[in-house]
């Protein structure tokens, strides 16, 4: 039997995470939303959710090993390397949530443990 893989975490999102959820974020909502979404996910605490709970909100498919970004984040996750908490932002208007950043990481993680829980940020 395999030996389960240990995902450590970042105790908080890396700096540079919150311009690139900016960057996604403007792409899906207008400039002055996206920042006020940027800025709250910078105030709020990081919480943890299941990595399958978030495809299911988010209704986005889940990327396979072959995607060049995921197995960037799976051979971090082989080495016991730390990963950012994930940036997360419900659209109530949609019924879904928005990974504003971490999306391969999710991707990643879910491919050793669909009920690991992600560390995220949520808005």
């Amino acid at each position: 039997m395999k030996k389960p893989v240990k995902i450590q975490w970042l105790a908080e999102p890396q700096e540079h995470d919150y311009p690139a959820a900016l960057s996604f974020l403007n792409l899906v909502y207008d400039d002055k939303q996206a920042r006020r979404f940027v800025a709250g996910l910078k105030a709020v605490p990081v919480m943890p959710f299941k990595a399958k709970d978030i495809f299911r909100a988010s209704g986005l498919s889940l990327l396979g090993t072959s995607n060049s970004h995921v197995e960037k984040d799976r051979a971090k996750i082989r080495a016991g390397r730390k990963l950012s908490p994930i940036l997360l932002v419900r659209d109530s208007g949609n019924g879904k949530v928005v990974i504003a950043d971490g999306y391969h990481r999710l991707c990643a993680v879910y491919s050793f443990d669909e009920d690991a829980l992600i560390p995220s940020k949520i808005v």
